[in-house]
C-alpha cells in the first residue's frame, strides 16, 4: 500500500507568476515547491493508515508548494529498516514516523537532526516542552530532542464484562493485582467435560513486542530494565527473574495462560471470539476494539504488584539529516502541524493511540469522545506511572537478544535466571562499547 498525495490548490497560479511573487504564495514562505518523503508505519488494527492519508492530504491542500509522498513502509520494523536502507544508500526520506526506542540507533547512524536545529523562535520552543514528559523520556539524549511523539501508547488491560458476569465476578471490576489476575483468571477458564480449555483467563502476548508487554510486569515489580543513556541494562536484575517466572507461572503454576508464546497479531481476535478473557495490548488497538467486540468490554490500567506500571510505547517523528533546509523547514512544519491539538484529536479518535500533549485532551472534539467513551482516559491516566521504554544503542540487536531469552523460557528451554543472565552478559558485550 502506498499513498501519495501532491498539492495541487493554487500552486499552479503561483507558477505564472514571477518568482518573487512566487516566493510568497506558500504559507511556509518556501522558495519553489518542496518534494517531501514521509515514511509510516501502521502496528495495530483500526483506521490509522486512512487518517494519515487524510490529515497529510489536508495540511497539502493548505499549504501551496509543499509535496508529500507519504509511503505507507510496512510494520515498525520494516520503516526503520528501509528508511537505513535509503540513508546508507544516499536517498533518505526527509521524514518518518519510527519506534522511539530507535532514537540511539538512529543518532549512532548520524542520520537525523535534533528539532532543537529548528526550532529558532520562543513558540517553537514552547512547543517542544508541551508533549507529557513520560513519553519525552523515549525522544530526548543529551540535552536534545531527537524524536517528537506522534503515535505513542501504552499497553493496558482488556476485559470481557459478559465473561466476568458468567463467572460470578463483578463485571465492572477488573483484578488491580497480580494475585487479582491468577485469582480471577482461575474463575474466567473454561473447560469442556474432557478438560480441553475453550476460554483462557488472560492473555499476554510474547510474540511481535514480547519485550513490551514483559516491560509491565518488570516496572510493576520495581526494576527498570536500561539506563537513560542508553548504554547498560538490567536483564539478570532478581526482579526481572521473579517478574518472568511469574509470567511462565500464569499457565505452568496457575493455568489461566496458555502454554506457549501467545502471539500479539492473534490476541484482539481470541479476545473477539470468547477466547480468553482478558487480555494484554496496547491502547493503539482501542479503537479497533471498540469496533469488534461483539460484547460489552471494559479498559483499566494493568495490574499492580510493587507498584503500578507501564511502559511507554510507539513512534516517534524524525527529520532526516540528509534533508536540505528547504525540506527540513517544510517536515518541521508538518510535525508541528499535525501534532496540534485540533489534528491529534482527529487521530487519536481515530486509531486508540494516547494524544501525546495535555492540551488536545481540552479541545471540544475530545471532550466529546471522552464523555462518549471513558475508557480513552485510560491510557492517558496510565501515563503518570509510565517509564520509557526498552531503549538503546544498537536497539535491535539487544532486543532481540532479550526476546530470546523470554522466549527460552517461556517454552522451557531454559529456567529464567539462565536464560536472562546470558542475555545480560550478550547485551553487556554490545554496549560496554557506547560507555
Amino acid at each position: 500500500m502506498k499513498i501519495r498525495k501532491i498539492a495541487q490548490s493554487w500552486l499552479g497560479k503561483c507558477l505564472g507568476k514571477s518568482l518573487l511573487v512566487a516566493a510568497f504564495c506558500s504559507p511556509l514562505s518556501l522558495s519553489w515547491a518542496v518534494d517531501l518523503e514521509f515514511y509510516f508505519p501502521v502496528a495495530v488494527g483500526g483506521a490509522a493508515a486512512d487518517t494519515i492519508q487524510e490529515l497529510t492530504d489536508e495540511y497539502v491542500a493548505a499549504n501551496a508548494g509543499v509535496n508529500i509522498d507519504a509511503v505507507y513502509a510496512g510494520s515498525y520494523q520494516d520503516t526503520v529498516t528501509k528508511a537505513l536502507t535509503a540513508a546508507r544508500g544516499g536517498k533518505p526520506p526527509q521524514l518518518s514516523v519510527i519506534l522511539s526506542v530507535d532514537m540511539f540507533t538512529l543518532i549512532d547512524e548520524d542520520v537525523i537532526i535534533p528539532f532543537d536545529d529548528l526550532a529558532s523562535s520562543d513558540e517553537d520552543k514552547a512547543w517542544l516542552t508541551s508533549f507529557y514528559p513520560a513519553f519525552m523520556e523515549n525522544s530526548q539524549t543529551g540535552g536534545k530532542t531527537y524524536g517528537i511523539p506522534f503515535q505513542r501508547s501504552t499497553p493496558v488491560l482488556y476485559w470481557n464484562k459478559e465473561a466476568f458476569a458468567e463467572a460470578g465476578l463483578d463485571p465492572e471490576t477488573p483484578p488491580s493485582t497480580w494475585e487479582e489476575t491468577i485469582e480471577f483468571g482461575k474463575k474466567l477458564v473454561k473447560k469442556d467435560a474432557d478438560g480441553n480449555v475453550s476460554r483462557w483467563g488472560v492473555r499476554i502476548p510474547s510474540s511481535g513486542f514480547p519485550y513490551w508487554l514483559f516491560q509491565g510486569l518488570t516496572t510493576q515489580n520495581d526494576v527498570i530494565l536500561a539506563n537513560s543513556e542508553g548504554n547498560e541494562t538490567n536483564f539478570d536484575d532478581p526482579a526481572v527473574v521473579e517478574a518472568l517466572q511469574y509470567l511462565i507461572d500464569l499457565n505452568k503454576e496457575h493455568g489461566v495462560m496458555a502454554p506457549g508464546i501467545i502471539e500479539w497479531g492473534a490476541t484482539p481476535k481470541a479476545f473477539f471470539e470468547g477466547q480468553t478473557a482478558m487480555m494484554w495490548t496496547s491502547t493503539g488497538n482501542l479503537t479497533n476494539v471498540r469496533n469488534n467486540a461483539p460484547f460489552d468490554f471494559g479498559v483499566a490500567l494493568l495490574p499492580a504488584n510493587k507498584r503500578r506500571g507501564a511502559p511507554t510505547g510507539g513512534g516517534n517523528f524524525f527529520i532526516f539529516r540528509e534533508a536540505d533546509d528547504e525540506q527540513k523547514k517544510a517536515a518541521f512544519d508538518f510535525v508541528k502541524w499535525i501534532t496540534a491539538p485540533k489534528q491529534s484529536a482527529k487521530w487519536t479518535i481515530a486509531t486508540g493511540y494516547v494524544a501525546p500533549r495535555a492540551d488536545t485532551w481540552e479541545t471540544e472534539e475530545m471532550k466529546a469522545y471522552t464523555k462518549d467513551f471513558p475508557p480513552a482516559l485510560v491510557a492517558r491516566d496510565q501515563l503518570d506511572f509510565a517509564v520509557a521504554e526498552l531503549s538503546t544503542y544498537e536497539n535491535q540487536r539487544v532486543t532481540t537478544i532479550f526476546n530470546d531469552a523470554l522466549a527460552a523460557a517461556i517454552t522451557g528451554k531454559k529456567g529464567a535466571a539462565e536464560a536472562l543472565a546470558e542475555a545480560q552478559e550478550k547485551a553487556e558485550a554490545i554496549l560496554k562499547d557506547y560507555r
